[in-house]
């Protein structure tokens, strides 16, 4: 675990995706000037669709704020961290319940402006089609890095590496739902007021005749190359559905924790809805990521009540997602094993996640700071859900490697106590962790927040 100083003290990031934009922003911070390199609005990948850095392409949702949640004790430890994109998150954010969604535009027009607001941090708008031979370095280049690039990462570490596939659910006009077949809600009325979800709910009727015409969609068919592997959390819908009858009545569809007040009962199905911009104009089918062919979305999905002649802004649909074998490639800090002052940083490190990204850039910031100012870089403490995620998917151990998130099966054992008390002990304990190891950095390097 060595030092590589970089003589003119600057680092260069590649990519202003959630990862990207943390790390150049806590490097800036730290006092450290930044080349941040990003391709768009130039050149753009399949799941882009603006120039605005940090966008979020698939939900708008960061998820749970609860910190007995694996994404919720995440996030409340990147903000004891001083994360940069959660302070941001937090002045974007829209209602959803328990969860912390943005205002996508809003976001990434904010994190755009703190970026390029930088007075140390440089922007250059073209694609980095190789590796960056500077001294220090962080690839944050997202799971869609261009062929060029990619052929430049798979010489360096000799293989071919792993990919996953990401589904993105679809999006319609708010003005075109009947609200009178839904109602306001969240689940166990967990949010304030009404609720922050639009739920339409459907009986047992409805929802077989839904389920038979999903099975029997047209989906877009994989090309030659794509083997389908999904990462769970992403399963398109369909392929959710052929596991079984009821799989939906326990996923997305799942109606616990709802009832309809126009009837006192729980419904048989629910399709919940989530705002997608602070103004309400338009909504989220939550969970209902799929792979189906446009005109086959609009003619299943019409068929959920309230949806009859809803009008799509934004089509479901899947793309590749590459990552490397973090186990044979990186160190619990992100940094490359065959080439030092190299580091990986988002989704291609093999996290799963919009909080778990950017954790990553923060984790491969930190330690990128201190050895631009000849420090060794940092570990995270094991008791911290930052570090655990970290080290579990650095870990050398057999199997196939898969993506990760934030979950509580990562952490160690809890302090003696109530079973029931468990993950409040768990989260007790990795939140104390994080804050000495705030204390520990910070004197050494103190950051501030945008």
């Amino acid at each position: 675990m060595s030092a590589v100083p970089r003589p003119d003290g600057s680092v260069t990031v590649v990519g202003a995706g959630l990862a990207g934009s943390e790390a150049a922003l806590v490097l800036s911070a730290a006092g450290i000037s930044v080349d941040l390199l990003e391709m768009r609005p130039g050149a753009s990948s399949p799941a882009h669709r603006t120039g605005w850095f940090a966008e979020l392409v698939c939900s708008n949702s960061l998820g749970s704020e609860e910190e007995q949640s694996g994404k919720g004790l995440l996030k409340a430890e990147l903000r004891e961290l001083g994360s940069n994109l959660l302070f941001l998150a937090n002045r974007a954010r829209i209602p959803a319940g328990k969860a912390l969604a943005v205002d996508r535009d809003l976001f990434g027009r904010m994190v755009t402006d703190a970026v390029r607001s930088r007075p140390n941090l440089r922007v250059t708008e073209r694609e980095a089609r190789s590796i960056p031979d500077s001294p220090l370095v962080i690839l944050a280049c997202g799971p869609l890095p261009s062929e060029a690039l990619s052929s430049s990462i798979r010489s360096l570490l000799g293989d071919e590496g792993y990919y996953f596939y990401d589904a993105i659910s679809p999006i319609v006009d708010a003005s075109t739902i009947d609200r009178e077949a839904a109602f306001l809600a969240d689940r166990y009325g967990a949010g304030p007021g009404e609720g922050d979800y639009l739920n339409l709910p459907m009986t047992r009727e409805q929802y077989e005749v839904f389920l038979s015409s999903l099975l029997s969609a047209r989906a877009v068919p994989a090309r030659e190359f794509e083997e389908e592997r999904y990462f769970e959390s992403c399963m398109p819908l369909e392929t959710l559905a052929r596991r079984g009858a009821e799989t939906l009545l326990f996923g997305p569809m799942r109606p616990v924790g709802l009832r309809d007040p126009r009837t006192g009962r729980t419904p048989h199905a629910v399709v919940q809805l989530r705002k997608e911009n602070a103004a309400g104009t338009m909504y989220n089918l939550v969970g209902f990521q799929t792979k189906l062919a446009f005109p086959e979305q609009e003619r299943v999905f019409s068929l959920i009540p309230g949806l009859s002649r809803a009008k799509f802004l934004r089509y479901g649909s899947v793309h590749r997602n590459s990552f490397l074998d973090a186990r044979r490639h990186l160190h619990p800090w992100l940094e490359c094993r065959r080439r030092p002052g190299l580091f990986f940083a988002g989704q291609i490190t093999g996290v799963e996640g919009y909080a778990e990204s950017i954790a990553s850039g923060f984790v491969a910031a930190v330690s990128v700071a201190a050895m631009a100012k000849g420090q060794p870089p940092f570990t995270f403490p094991d008791d911290s859900l930052t570090g655990s995620l970290f080290r579990h998917i650095t870990m050398p151990r057999p199997g196939n490697c898969q993506p990760m998130n934030a979950n509580f099966g990562l952490l160690p054992e809890p302090p003696p106590g109530r079973k029931r008390d468990r993950k409040a002990r768990q989260a007790s304990a990795a939140l104390c962790a994080i804050s000495e190891f705030r204390r520990s950095f910070f004197k050494f390097n103190p950051l501030c927040v945008t």
